[in-house]
């Protein structure tokens, strides 16, 4: 009897009445009654109405029934204050050539303190040391080169480095300051703007002769004088032009040589 009743027991302990626990359970010879449903309605249902029972996960339909201002957004994406779910928009991003650091009106102003030596430069014209024009001039450089059949891309490549290492060194032994490794390599390469000009009449006629001497010689004045100016006027080193110019001279005097020869 015993066993009977255990077997009889449901496995899943609930709160709704089952068949076995009715009227004439357990009697010896009773027979069970069928259960009584004529009470029994069905949950409510409908817009905002979830569904009722144990059976229901409550929790799950208290996002949609609360209002349009409680949290409804996902625990793998959560919902961003102030707006849609993962909306960051472009309005606040800066432009593409402002993260790469290229700035053409900088570009401009030290092309045009390059090109006219006698202009005074401007004490801050050198804070944004950007990288971008020296490597355009030396590209171009080498490309004019190659018009008049001489492959210096290498040359001009290793001469670039090791004069810019040279002029770091002795800057930072001169001025009190101090100078950046890409301060000297921005100065370096945009003086080199005159040295497009001779490569370019280099192309037309041969500078091996006594007009090719002095326009080389022209041209190494012009870019150290303009070099000069500029690390003068960056690290403030009030009447030594002449000195930094003259290892300008000589660094401008190898890329002479490279156009000439």
């Amino acid at each position: 009897m015993a066993a009977q009743q255990s077997f009889d027991q449901p496995f899943y302990q609930s709160s709704y009445p089952t068949e076995f626990n009715q009227q004439g359970q357990g009697a010896p010879g009773g027979t069970a009654s069928p259960p009584d449903y004529s009470n029994f309605a069905p949950p409510a249902t409908g817009a905002g109405v979830p569904p009722q029972g144990p059976y229901y996960a409550q929790d799950q339909y208290a996002a949609a029934a609360q209002g349009p201002g409680q949290y409804t957004g996902s625990i793998m994406q959560p919902e961003q204050p102030g707006g849609a779910v993962g909306s960051t928009g472009f309005e606040d991003e800066p432009p593409l050539l402002e993260e790469l650091g290229i700035n053409f009106d900088h570009i401009y102003q030290k092309s045009v303190s390059v090109l006219n030596p006698t202009k005074p430069a401007d004490a801050h014209i050198m804070d944004d040391t950007d990288l971008a024009g020296p490597l355009v001039v030396c590209i171009v450089l080498g490309m004019v080169l190659l018009l008049s059949g001489k492959v210096q891309f290498g040359y001009i490549y290793g001469v670039g480095v090791l004069g810019s290492a040279c002029m770091y060194a002795l800057l930072n032994l001169m001025s009190t300051m101090g100078v950046g490794i890409s301060t000297v390599i921005s100065v370096l390469g945009y003086c080199l703007l005159p040295m497009l000009l001779l490569a370019a009449v280099s192309v037309l006629l041969s500078l091996q002769g006594i007009i090719g001497t002095v326009l080389a010689v022209m041209v190494i004045g012009w870019c150290s004088m303009s070099a000069s100016k500029l690390f003068v006027a960056a690290l403030v080193m009030d009447s030594q032009q002449l000195l930094v110019a003259y290892p300008c001279a000589l660094l401008y005097g190898v890329f002479a040589l490279l156009t000439v020869f």
